[in-house]
């Protein structure tokens, strides 16, 4: 089997570059995704993310791509186990080509129950599986880059046929960076060992990047004799803000209702349980199981949503950020939604007083 180092976007990269400010593209229907992208593109914000969630996340690429010429372009995520190796390889040669360089392959596993169910695909070993997948892919590429024969074999995947007629040929931009996201510790590693960056999930903690998440992508980064600064972090950050003290008092009670959500998963408990919240994340869970969702918010505490958010007025919040994720994370999304026409001003000084430090 053929195997094929990370691409050399970060590979060589020893310093870490400036904290980046992305947004994210969600749009329902696929006409409304050129003029968001144009505006995030003109507010100044470095990259735009799509997610698998109702929607296709390929498709409003392709429009945001044609419509901007600077902001970079990337899943988070695609779901990963969903689809072929080579469908993907295809699909990102093609954003790759057409962004002129700016596409980024995020790739998710997401879980059992919805590969299984949801997409009718097969579940095992995810971490193995999720490996070889970056490993097919990077395989395809140089094949298609290089004229070389195809010829990856596997435990779970086997390209061996590639004729011209489905070879679409070398690009322009043929280093297509990936990144992979995870929670736990087999996909840090993960990532550490093969991938270009890391989509840290929205549930986090400082603390738990410093003492769980980075020491993890460090430990996979050593085994294959890579380095931390080789794989860029990026997250959705929850953020508490308002233009006034009090308008930020009346934006907790939504921040706090998405925090239970994601504390009631049993995939995160151990965020939960490495600041000794274990208690309350099973109790979340229970409330969940019944659907008592309106009780849920009124267990996270005022510390526990200043753990997980930065709570900031408008003229504070970047600053605020800066103060926490600094060192930490390469690029950052808030995890509020960018509307084009919305909220203009907030959005323009936010991404200049970030960029501004």
């Amino acid at each position: 089997m053929l195997v094929f180092p990370p691409s050399s976007s970060t590979q060589n990269c020893c310093r870490r570059d400036a904290m980046k400010i992305d947004t994210a593209l969600f749009v329902t229907n696929l006409k409304d995704a050129p003029a968001l992208a144009r505006q995030a593109e003109e507010i100044g914000f470095d990259g735009l993310w799509t997610s698998e969630t109702s929607h296709n996340p390929m498709f409003p690429l392709v429009l945001a791509a044609e419509h901007t010429s600077r902001i970079e372009l990337g899943t988070a995520i695609v779901v990963a186990f969903a689809r072929s190796p080579m469908d993907v390889a295809y699909q990102a040669w093609d954003l790759a080509q057409y962004s002129n360089g700016r596409f980024i392959l995020g790739l998710g596993t997401q879980v059992k129950a919805h590969i299984e169910r949801r997409f009718s695909m097969p579940w095992d070993k995810p971490v193995a599986r999720l490996r070889e997948y970056v490993q097919a892919l990077r395989a395809i590429w140089h094949a298609w880059q290089t004229g070389e024969k195809l010829n990856f074999r596997g435990e779970f995947y086997k390209f061996t046929l590639m004729t011209p007629f489905f070879n679409p040929g070398p690009i322009d931009h043929p280093n297509i960076p990936i990144y992979i996201a995870g929670v736990n510790r087999g996909l840090c590693r993960l990532a550490g060992e093969v991938a270009d960056g890391f989509h840290v999930h929205p549930f986090h903690t400082v603390r738990y990047l410093k003492e769980r998440i980075i020491p993890w992508i460090e430990e996979g980064a050593a085994e294959a004799g890579r380095s931390r600064a080789d794989v860029k972090l990026s997250s959705t950050i929850f953020v508490v803000t308002g233009p006034d003290e009090k308008a930020v008092e009346e934006a907790k009670f939504g921040v706090r209702q998405q925090i239970a959500f994601y504390a009631s998963t049993p995939s995160y408990h151990s965020v939960m349980e490495l600041h000794g919240w274990k208690d309350v994340a099973e109790e979340l869970s229970r409330l969940a199981a019944r659907q008592k969702w309106h009780e849920m918010p009124a267990l996270i505490t005022d510390e526990m949503l200043e753990t997980f958010a930065v709570i900031a007025p408008y003229d504070s919040l970047a600053a605020a950020i800066r103060q926490r994720y600094e060192g930490l994370l390469d690029r950052i999304t808030y995890y509020a939604q960018f509307i084009p026409g919305a909220d203009e001003t907030f959005w323009r000084e936010t991404v200049r007083a970030f960029k501004e430090g």
